[in-house]
């Protein structure tokens, strides 16, 4: 190697050890952070446990059937042709209860998904068909608010006002004890949130399954430790509940009276902002705000809902970069911020999507420039240095604390689908990373896009597969309804 590239290859390491220090300090202080607090919820949540305050329910007899009042189940659809009978016909047949009400949201360009709606409820008078004379895809919000309307209509003609409304998605399977648990519990909240339970896939082991390993982690410990603070409860827009009132006190909050539109049109996380607004005890007067609801049946099984999540990696971008958009983004413009620490500390849980997927970003390249700095020295082009000691003991702390949070998910994902799949959520991190980072790149165009004037739409996802389907032909085992009888 001749001087001159000698002098220049030098130059170029000196920069890369200088960017690699300053990247140390940079994703070390956030992984600090980062790492507290995660150790504040474990602590909480421990302590919850601990103290008996979070300890799972469990159904150990027979489930009535009578509700308390109607209840209206929202179910919109764009293009869900493949799934949505599968989806109206198990609910129907796992829920026979007689004040339950399916409200199945079409659109008038859309003909399949309607005539899909339609062939799946038969003659059960129980469900309604409501078509969208808007065409479609407008927005999950919009066709909510059609649903809500649509409602409306029922309680006017029958002169029976609804108790509550149960939110649910066409490729949603709903356990056969989670309606008349939902009921129970809206005795005492304005909103009720049971988990979720993606499914297995074995198409898609390492992007499909992911989901399994994130919701198991959140609805098993984050949202338990929210639930007991009194924070905000994110709904999750599947297997939520709420009360009537309180819908029409988000109407008129939103300015457009009581009989106004509770969901907006243009959030691309309605159910997030909703359930935030109506799950905080007190967010008005006589509010008695949200809970989330884990309960077992006597088999062990979860009471939650059951989905197949996105199976490929263009999918999991697109889906949870509406995540972030609404939940980091809109949220913060439609919610703000609030003054009580532990409401304060959540939101920032929730809108702290985009600077993760930038320190894992500076992560992931520190580990390329650290390898180069590494290749270089082997070769004898360049010593490498000796980093501050303050920067190893960082690096000493996050790597504990990232083998604490490994470990906590091992031992959350295992206790739910088995511990191969435990192992193997341990080995899904880096997966479940790079879809954060490639997701939030793309929610700030779209973030963007909207500032410039762009109409929100539904960028929803693709589904060709309903666990009823799975189930009914025994490829994931089953799930029976518990031994139900009158109330």
């Amino acid at each position: 190697m001749g001087v001159a590239a000698q002098g220049w290859l030098l130059e170029l390491l000196t920069f890369v050890e200088a960017a690699r220090l300053e990247l140390l300090l940079f994703a070390g202080f956030w992984f600090l952070l980062g790492a507290l607090d995660e150790l504040a919820i474990d602590a909480a949540w421990f302590w919850l446990l601990l103290t008996g305050r979070a300890r799972t329910e469990t159904l150990d007899g027979p489930t009535p059937i009578d509700l308390g009042g109607r209840i209206a189940l929202f179910v919109p659809a764009w293009n869900e042709a493949r799934v949505i009978g599968p989806m109206i016909r198990h609910t129907l047949a796992v829920w026979p209860h007689r004040d339950l009400r399916v409200y199945a949201g079409c659109y008038v360009n859309d003909p399949d998904t309607r005539a899909a709606m339609l062939a799946a409820g038969g003659d059960d008078p129980r469900l309604r068909v409501v078509v969208n004379e808007v065409p479609g895809p407008t927005t999950k919000g919009q066709c909510l608010n059609r649903l809500y309307h649509a409602m409306r209509e029922d309680e006017a003609r029958d002169g029976i006002r609804a108790r509550a409304v149960l939110l649910h998605d066409a490729e949603d399977m709903v356990h056969p004890d989670a309606l008349t648990s939902i009921d129970r519990a809206l005795d005492d909240a304005d909103f009720v949130q049971i988990p979720v339970r993606p499914e297995m896939q074995d198409r898609s082991p390492w992007v499909g399954n992911h989901y399994a390993d994130e919701f198991t982690d959140a609805h098993a410990r984050e949202m338990v430790v929210r639930d007991k603070l009194g924070a905000g409860l994110p709904a999750a827009g599947v297997g939520c509940a709420f009360a009537r009132g309180a819908l029409e006190q988000v109407a008129e909050w939103r300015g457009n009276g009581r009989d106004g539109d509770p969901f907006d049109p243009d959030a691309m996380t309605e159910d997030y902002e909703l359930g935030m607004l109506i799950g905080r005890k007190g967010s008005w007067p006589g509010g008695k705000g949200g809970r989330f609801l884990r309960i077992r049946v006597a088999d062990g099984s979860l009471v939650a809902t059951r989905a197949y999540f996105p199976a490929s990696l263009d999918a999991a971008v697109r889906q949870k970069s509406r995540w972030v958009q609404g939940i980091a983004f809109d949220g913060w413009d439609q919610l703000g911020w609030s003054l009580r620490p532990v409401e304060l500390w959540m939101r920032l849980r929730d809108r702290r999507g985009p600077l993760i997927a930038v320190v894992l970003a500076a992560a992931y390249l520190l580990v390329v420039l650290t390898g180069l700095l590494w290749l270089a020295d082997a070769m004898g082009w360049y010593p490498a240095g000796k980093l501050p000691t303050l920067v190893y003991w960082v690096l000493i702390v996050t790597t504990l604390a990232f083998a604490w949070r490994a470990a906590i998910r091992f031992v959350l994902v295992g206790r739910e689908y088995g511990w191969a799949d435990g192992l193997a959520a341990v080995l899904r991190i880096p997966v479940a990373n790079v879809i954060a980072i490639i997701a939030t790149r793309r929610a700030v165009f779209l973030y963007a896009a909207t500032l410039f004037g762009k109409p929100a739409r539904w960028d929803k996802t693709e589904h060709d597969l309903h666990p009823a389907d799975q189930h009914a032909a025994g490829r994931s085992g089953s799930l029976q309804p518990s031994s139900r009888r009158p109330a």
